[in-house]
Parts: structure tokens; sequence; C-alpha cells
């Protein structure tokens, strides 16, 4: 452990030890070998807020038997190029896998594909749903609603009544990084302040308010009971696009809504995804000449930042992802509690350190 309170770890141990963990719990070999490459790689992209640092809430859905290992998703409907998987709530880094691989497929032989993925657990970082797309060389659009404690204030309230309903478009280039583009609703993912707790860090101004309604910069006010909210980006524009994602991500596809505070811990995600093969398109040849040119016009741009210079959607994750390649620095807080979730998943805290390298 160092003096600031953290460990580094090396990426590789991490993963195995998040493997470790949900084969000791009941995950296959591939289940395991899926959650632990989605957890760690939000990691690696600078999304620590979707980590490993989800673990603990994971195993304590499952061991209230909530969450399901090892479940595939069901079909619900098979339309065309339409698509409704039920997950059941079964592992969301599973479900989510299973519903990109039917996407592409689909968006392959016909063009485009509607996917629709309805009752899964937490999907994690939506971003990384784009990117196995953008891996098959195709254009997608993903729009996902949470059913969870309510912690974000519709544009103009004072209390919680949404999630952070997150959007993501992901873009293949060839030879390149694909563009991707990942945000949540609000101004803050809920993991963000989650860390941030962890860490003993404040809150920017202007980005939570506390259970009266009233501004604060202290994380704590979000799991508080009764918790604050955070507030959407953008003021009208985020709450409308989170609205919006209640009824495209899940309404549209069978899925629930919010109208309720849940009484439940899981975190559902349901999330419609459009797929596009461009390879269907006349202009395809042109595509990626087409975006090339724009990038290049728009990081021509004199930074205003000259250290940080001009990115594009994707570019901060691929820093990360450099710059974490030699370890992953997880707070002593969030620490703690992944070895505690190692322990109630069945696996001792030193087998979870061994398998970490620390």
């Amino acid at each position: 452990m160092k003096d600031t309170g953290e460990l580094t770890v090396d990426p590789a141990a991490l993963t195995r030890a998040v493997q470790a963990l949900f084969k000791q719990a009941g995950s296959s070999e591939v289940e395991a070998a899926l959650v632990a490459d989605q957890l760690v790689g939000a990691n690696l992209s600078g999304h620590d807020s979707h980590g490993v640092g989800m673990i603990p809430r994971y195993i304590e859905v499952w061991r209230a038997g909530e969450l399901h290992l090892n479940r595939q998703p069901s079909v619900a409907l098979e339309a065309g190029a339409i698509t409704v998987l039920d997950a059941g709530m079964g592992l969301g880094q599973s479900a989510g896998h299973a519903a990109m691989e039917r996407a592409i497929a689909d968006a392959k032989r016909h063009g485009l594909a509607l996917n629709g993925l309805r009752n899964s657990h937490h999907i994690g970082r939506i971003g990384h749903w784009a990117e196995q797309c953008s891996r098959a060389g195709l254009i997608s659009l993903h729009f996902v609603n949470v059913i969870s404690n309510p912690v974000v204030a519709p544009f103009g309230g004072s209390d919680a009544r949404l999630v952070t309903n997150p959007i993501a478009i992901g873009v293949p280039r060839a030879g390149a990084a694909p563009l991707v583009l990942d945000f949540a609703t609000s101004k803050l993912a809920v993991g963000k302040v989650r860390v941030a707790l962890n860490k003993g860090q404040t809150l920017p101004p202007d980005v939570l308010l506390d259970a009266a309604g009233q501004p604060t910069q202290d994380p704590a006010a979000l799991f508080s009971t009764p918790n604050g909210a955070l507030l959407p980006f953008g003021d009208h524009k985020g709450s409308g696009l989170a609205l919006m994602c209640e009824i495209l991500g899940s309404a549209l596809i069978g899925g629930p809504v919010m109208h309720a505070s849940p009484t439940s811990r899981r975190i559902v995600n349901n999330m419609l995804t459009i797929a596009i093969d461009p390879g269907f398109f006349a202009a395809h040849g042109a595509l990626d000449d087409s975006i090339t040119q724009l990038v290049d016009w728009v990081r021509a741009s004199p930074p205003a930042d000259p250290e940080a210079g001009v990115m594009v959607a994707g570019e901060p994750e691929n820093r990360a992802r450099r710059e974490r390649a030699a370890g992953i620095r997880i707070d002593a807080q969030t620490w703690h509690q992944l070895e505690d979730a190692a322990v109630s998943a069945g696996l001792a805290a030193a087998d979870w350190r061994r398998h970490a390298g620390v």
C-alpha cells in the first residue's frame, strides 16, 4: 500500500482476480472472462466509475438472489432485422455481449439491425458495446435506461426522479481507432460520485443537490437517506435525452420505465441498439475519407490548453489506456470493498490478493 492510500495493480493480474472471483461464485469460464474483460477494461479506459468498483454491488445483488449467473437471454421477438432479447436478470456483461453478437449478425445480413435487450442486470460502460460493434465494422447507436434508486433530478426539479440513462454512438475507422461517444445524461455518473466519496474528494459545484434540494459538493449526499440528486447535463437537453432513453431504450422494447422508487438494490438496464453496416451504402468507399477530413479539420483548431490539445470522441479513453497499461490505481476503500466482495463470493481474501499480485 502506498502513502497515497492507493494500490497500483497490473491489469492482467486484476483481470485474473476478477475471473477467479466470478468463477468461485459460479460463472462459467466464458462468463467470468466477459465480466472481467469489461470491468477491467473500464478502468483501463479511465472510467473507474464502471470498473471493478462495481463488483461489491454485483455480489450483494447476486447473494440476494436477484442476479443470475450463466443465464443466456431468451428471444422475445424476431421480425426480420428486429430482435428483442430478454436477459431475465442475467449478468449484464454476458447478456450485452450476446445481444451485440446478434445485432452484428443481423446488420451484416440486412444492412441494418434494431436490437432490444431488456431486463438485464447492469451492462456496464456502454461504450464497450459500441466498440464491439465497431470491431465488426458497424456503426452503432445505443439508448439505455436504468431502473435503480432514482439519483437524477429532472430539469427544473429538486429531487431525484430518474437515473443516469446513458447514450453511446460508435463509428469504425479504417486503420484508426473508432470514434466512440459515450456519456451519461446526468452531469456525472453515479460511479464517479462513489469514486470521489471513496477517495475523500469533493465534487465540482453545480453538479449535485442534497436531500433538501440545495446545492452541495459533498458526494455523501447522493448516498444518504433520503438521498440527494445529480443534475442533468445541459439543463433541459440532458433531461430531455434521459426521458427519451426511457422510451426508446426500454418502453419501446417492452422493458420497465422509472415511475417509482424500487425497493431492490439490483441495477436493471434496458438497451436499444441500432447497428448499421456502412458497406450497404453506395458512398461507403468515401466514408473513411470524409471522416478523416472532418477529424483533421476539427483537431486543427488551436488548442485552448496546449497540453490537453483538441480531442475527438474516443481519444480520452485511448489516452487513458496508454497511461494505465502499466498499472491501474485503486483507492484503499474500494480495495477493501473488493476483498469483502471476494469473501462473500467464496474466494478467500488471500486468494484474491494472490490472483491480483499484491
